[in-house]
């Protein structure tokens, strides 16, 4: 535990792999690592397939590296459909940073998951957090209707756009529009990212949105050529200062938290079910269901009644 604090990778590792496994030692690690948490920004890289996400993450860690900052990164892949396994292709691209003791890179099978984060992100970023870190990278799969998970996890989200994938702004259908805090338009020396940055500007301007709200600044940038990151850095910095001073940051990460507790206790609400044998009465009602004998609603009262107590009372 004290050489995963002291941030050397190998312990790192380990306790990530606990996270990931979902050891039995893992409430140990956890109940050790929290008094030295909370420290460390967050931020969420995400965007369509395409735009240039790990080539960016791999800018921004040598721009945060020359700021003196020490940097975490979680790189959630496409599982394998054989072995659940994460691809490693995220980490083929930011080799530049392979012999830096200051950088770490962990690649995270998403296992399905449709948020496009692994289930156990929040467990591995908290790793990261006690081990010292002062910025954790998150990038994930994609973006889309479901894939907006990043925003809950993140203190600053940034999606990447960039020239050339068709309409710039057809990502906006997919609800990135709600979830960036900045926005980067990457590949800046191609053909049309001037109209991309116009497009998307047009688009925030008829969010609604209240006199005191953070406006999303848009970057252009080359992520392939280091151009335009230390822009991008600045206003990571810039609406650090923002949450902090609207209490907004303390209101992300309760929710954060919330959001973290809640999926613990299902999982373990799951686990314990199975203990006790509900698959097979949980099978019954659901025939029941099916035959239309019954409804879902009443179906899962039933349930909750036998193993919790009534649900609506909460008595057991």
């Amino acid at each position: 535990m004290a050489a995963a604090r002291e941030g050397q990778p190998r312990a790192v590792a380990r306790l990530i792999s606990f996270v990931e496994d979902d050891s039995p030692l893992l409430r140990e690690v956890m109940q050790a690592l929290a008094p030295h948490t909370g420290h460390a920004r967050v931020i969420g890289l995400t965007g369509a397939p395409g735009v240039g996400k790990s080539t960016t993450t791999n800018a921004l860690i040598a721009e945060l590296r020359r700021a003196g900052k020490r940097v975490g990164v979680l790189a959630v892949d496409p599982s394998s459909p054989f072995s659940g396994g994460a691809l490693l292709g995220d980490r083929i691209r930011m080799h530049d940073h392979a012999g830096d003791p200051d950088v770490y890179i962990r690649s995270m099978a998403s296992r399905g998951h449709l948020g496009g984060l692994s289930w156990s992100t929040p467990q591995a970023i908290r790793v990261l957090d006690a081990a010292g870190f002062d910025v954790v990278l998150v990038e994930t799969v994609g973006v889309g209707q479901s894939e907006v998970e990043i925003a809950g996890q993140a203190d600053t989200t940034l999606v990447l756009l960039a020239p050339g994938m068709g309409d710039g702004i057809q990502a906006a259908k997919a609800g990135i529009l709600e979830i960036g805090d900045l926005y980067v338009v990457n590949k800046a020396d191609r053909d049309g990212a001037d109209q991309v940055r116009r497009d998307l500007r047009g688009m925030l301007n008829l969010a609604e949105r209240r006199d005191d709200a953070w406006r999303q600044p848009i970057v252009k940038i080359s992520a392939a050529r280091q151009e335009g990151l230390a822009e991008v850095v600045e206003e990571i910095d810039r609406h650090h200062a923002f949450l902090a001073e609207t209490g907004e940051l303390h209101r992300r990460r309760t929710r954060r938290a919330r959001l973290e507790v809640e999926a613990i206790a299902v999982a373990e609400l799951r686990r314990r079910w199975a203990g006790v044998g509900v698959r097979g009465e949980l099978d019954t009602l659901a025939a029941g269901v099916a035959a239309g004998t019954t409804d879902p609603y009443t179906a899962a009262d039933a349930l909750l009644e036998a193993h919790l107590g009534d649900p609506g009372t909460g008595q057991a």
